[in-house]
Formats: C-alpha cells, structure tokens, sequence
C-alpha cells in the first residue's frame, strides 16, 4: 500500500498548515462556545429552579397549596438533598439572595446537580415531581429550602439537552470557512508557486554554454527581486567564464610562442641523447596545454553539430591506431547515425582508447545500439581502477600513478577531458571493472 506523505509543493504545504491551525481555532471555538452554552443554560434552569422555589415557600406560608400547586414540587420532613450529591454552594446562595429581594425568609437552603433517575429515587414516594426529566435520563439542578423546623420546600428544574443546531451550524461555520480560506491560501500559493517554479526550471537549464535568457519577475515583490538577483547573478558568471576563456586563449598564445622558441634551440644542443629528452618534455608541455584549453573551453566549440555514422568513426580511429602497431580488435557493426561534432567526440575516444592500451597492453572494441543509446565498449586487459577510487578518475589532474609523465600515464587530464566532452553531448561515461580481469569504459550516447 502506498504511503501518503506530507504534500512537497508550496502551495500544498500552505493549504495544509491553514486547514490544521483553522481545525486547531474551530476545535478551540467548539469547546468555548460549548461551555458557554451550558453556563447559560445552567443559569437558565437553576434561576427556574429558584423561582419556583419562591413561588412554592410563598404559597405554603400563605395555606395556598393544594395537591395540584404542589405537582412542581415536593413537601418533605428532611432535605432530600444530601452531601453524596454534586452540591451547588453558589446556586444556594443566589436562591438565599433572590427570596430576601422579595422578602421571603427561610432557614437553610441546599441546592445540588443531579441525574433525573437518582434523584427519583429518593423522592419516589412523591414520583411526579421529575417524571417527565427522569424518562429523558436528564440532569436536573434541585432547589430545598428550610421554610420550619421538620419541613423542607424542594423544587427541581431539568437542564435542557444541548441543541444540535449548535454542531450544525458550527459544522457549517467550518466547512464555509474551509472553501473560502483553502481557496484563498491555494490561489495565493499557486501565485507564489509559478515564479519560484520558473526559477527552478532556468536553474536546472542554465547553460553556460549558451547566452542565458532573463526570466521574467512576477509574483510578489520578495520574489520579484529575487528574480531579477538571479538574472543578474546569471549574467555575472557567463561574463566571468568568456573572460576566464579569453585569459585561456591569451595564456596559450603566450605560452606557446616561448615553446616554439624552446623547441628551436634543442637543435642546438650537441648531445643528442639530451636533446631528445628536451624535445620530449617540450612536446609533453605543448599536449598538457592542448588539454588543459581543451577542457577549459569545452562547450565553446566552433564545430557545428551533425549527424554521423559512429561505427565510422570508430573503424577510423582504430585504423590509426593499427598504423601505429597497436594490438586492438573491433567487431563489426551496423550503421549507427549519432549527432556529434565528430572532432571533438574523436578526441574523447582517442583518451579512452589510449588509456586501454596504455594500461592494458591490448584494447577491443564494441559499438552497438541500446535503445534509444548508442553504446561504446572498450575494455582493456589491465590491473583494473580500485572501487574506492572509480569516481574521482574523473577529476582534473587525478592518477592513481603519482607522476606525471606521459609516459606513464601523463597529466591525469584524459578521462576528465573525455568525460566532459561526453557529457557536452549529453551522454555518459562510466568505468567499471571487468570479471574476468581488466576494465570496460562504457559510453552512451543519445541518438
């Protein structure tokens, strides 16, 4: 069964922390006006209660009862109230102040809150006095007053049941107050929501290959201003890499022009041993400075992109590889039209196929579709790359070999340059060590 979580999106995430504070505020209403209209109706029926108390003590004293006059209350020796009950102190002395207002004295005075039945019981003698309270198992509030020594005046009022119009129109309340405010925080969410939303995409899609296209501010002020910071935020930083590529530009042409000058005099030198060490280490700069500008300008090339068959491609680089003398197998494959720029995607292949024979002695080669991929092996019969270090092979000037020469592996910069070059064509590269001994370098490559 799937699990419901929290909601993720903002608008979402509002409307839920609105409904439960609102929930919060109508439970906490609920409970208030709950209260007070028990308090009211209490005061309501222990004023009853009270009134025909007085009406009651009134009569008798003035030998106005008849049986019928006393059907509203009960005329008994003893209180019929007794310490057991829930008495009502404050009830008995507003009854003691209400019957002086209109100049009736008594003795004591009890007044208690008492289910219907219970009561009935202790006055069952003279049932009729809470019959009707009784059948409905209400609550009643019971009044006794002392009016002469051996006689005790008790009148009762029932509380009334509690109105279910209160629930309804609380529930009604609530669920009006539900469509108008979640409809309110979803719009209002949803208006914040968009802008931020846009932002996130132009985020996720900023290219600093390509002239970055100012988002338009909208939404509130806050997130209008944070627009226009990421705009500008955005133009600053393709400014700073077409400056960092004109400096690259610059440094290569510097650099370049001593390494000649360099390269000339080593033909000079006499001993011809040293000489060609010399030349060596200047060819060794001059390819590590083609690599570093390769990978720094990246994604700045000139060569237009174009469909081209990559088995093509792959027979080409083997054939100058086998030149070469180099010990490499490829198996033949169909026609396989990839869009690349051919010169650069070359150049990555070269690195991959380099390092095989490089630290493997023998490269083989296997070009195929999958799905909507094509798919590049090259394996290598070599010690393999330790699990720990697969990922940061990747990384700029990184070799599990410490030097740098050429010879034993070089700068460290091929598969950081032909990852990236992979990658420019949104494709992958990955690594990975074969079972029977050496490691596959796979690339895909979208159709």
């Amino acid at each position: 069964m799937k699990r419901i979580g929290r909601p993720r999106s903002l608008g979402a995430q509002l409307a839920l922390l609105v409904a439960l504070a609102l929930g919060v505020a109508q439970a906490v209403n609920f409970v208030l006006l709950l209260q007070a209209t028990r308090r009211q109706s209490f005061v309501q029926t222990s004023t009853l209660a009270i009134a025909r108390l007085a009406e009651t003590v009134q009569r008798t004293r003035t030998g106005q009862t008849t049986p019928e006059m006393l059907r509203g209350s009960l005329s008994t020796p003893v209180s019929p109230i007794t310490d057991q009950m829930a008495l009502l102190p404050d009830v008995a002395d507003r009854a003691r102040d209400m019957l002086q207002e209109v100049g009736i004295g008594v003795g004591d005075i009890r007044a208690a809150e008492v289910p219907a039945q219970e009561f009935q019981v202790q006055v069952n003698d003279q049932g009729k006095l809470l019959r009707r309270a009784a059948v409905l198992k209400r609550q009643v509030i019971v009044v006794s007053a002392q009016i002469a020594q051996g006689r005790w005046v008790t009148t009762a009022a029932p509380l009334p049941p509690l109105n279910p119009g209160v629930f309804g129109g609380l529930i009604f309340q609530t669920m009006v107050l539900y469509g108008f405010v979640l409809l309110t925080v979803l719009w209002v969410g949803g208006r914040l929501a968009r802008p931020l939303a846009e932002l996130r995409h132009a985020a996720e899609r900023f290219d600093w290959r390509s002239a970055p296209e100012p988002i338009a501010a909208q939404g509130p002020d806050d997130i209008g201003r944070l627009i226009e910071a990421f705009n500008a935020m955005r133009t600053r930083i393709s400014a700073m890499l077409d400056e960092k590529d004109r400096m690259l530009g610059a440094i290569g042409h510097d650099l370049r022009t001593p390494l000649a000058s360099l390269r000339v005099r080593t033909e000079l030198v006499e001993d011809s041993g040293e000489r060609a060490r010399m030349a060596a280490t200047i060819d060794e700069m001059n390819r590590t400075l083609d690599d570093i500008l390769s990978l720094a300008r990246l994604g700045k090339s000139s060569e237009p992109e174009q469909r081209v068959d990559l088995p093509a491609l792959i027979d080409s680089l083997a054939e100058e590889f086998e030149d070469l003398g180099a010990d490499l197998a490829i198996e033949d494959a169909g026609r396989l039209a990839v869009p690349m720029r051919p010169i650069l995607l070359k150049r990555a292949f070269r690195n991959l196929i380099e390092n095989a024979l490089k630290y493997g002695e023998r490269a083989r080669l296997r070009v195929f579709a999958d799905g909507g991929h094509a798919v590049v092996e090259i394996d290598d019969d070599g010690p393999g790359i330790p699990e720990q270090d697969m990922d940061r092979m990747f990384e700029a000037f990184t070799r599990l070999e410490g030097s740098r020469s050429r010879d034993t592996g070089g700068a460290g910069l091929g598969l950081a340059l032909a990852s990236a070059i992979v990658e420019a064509h949104r494709g992958t590269l990955t690594l990975a060590n074969r079972a029977d001994g050496g490691l596959r370098a796979t690339v895909r490559l979208p159709f």
